[in-house]
């Protein structure tokens, strides 16, 4: 079965400073556009292909479509919650990684088995960011 990854669009979108906030639906497509090929490649040193991914939106950026090897889930109310819940409904006997920064949210997935890493995860492979150093890492290092 393959791998599962839940991206936290909102999280990971807003780890790096180039003014997402002034159009979150935009931010959130560029970032679902890039994710591609990080599925088609995989993750190095976390994930191999085959794999799903997953991303959810939430807020401004609800209603972004899913595209070629992206499934984006919007959420009705805290996409943490929805989340925990895609994790809880469909990581059961098979390996799962979340990428976030948000320390809450970590110990909620990890606590239903799924393993975390930050944003830097996507970005930079392949989801259209440099890496600019000054990324929200929650206080803990990337995984990869």
């Amino acid at each position: 079965m393959d791998s599962l990854v839940i991206v936290d669009a909102a999280n990971v979108v807003g780890s790096v400073p180039d003014g997402w906030w002034r159009d979150r639906r935009g931010a959130a497509e560029r970032l679902r556009d890039a994710l591609p090929a990080c599925a088609e490649g995989g993750l190095p040193g976390l994930v191999a292909p085959p794999l799903e991914m997953v991303l959810v939106v939430e807020g401004a950026a609800r209603g972004v479509t899913s595209v070629e090897g992206v499934r984006v889930v919007s959420a009705s109310g805290s996409g943490d919650d929805r989340i925990v819940q895609l994790v809880a409904a469909e990581a059961a006997g098979r390996d799962c990684l979340v990428v976030t920064a948000d320390r809450g949210l970590r110990e909620r997935v990890q606590a239903l088995g799924a393993r975390v890493a930050g944003p830097r995860t996507v970005w930079g492979r392949g989801a259209g960011g440099e890496s600019t150093g000054s990324e929200r890492e929650g206080g803990e290092r990337d995984r990869g």
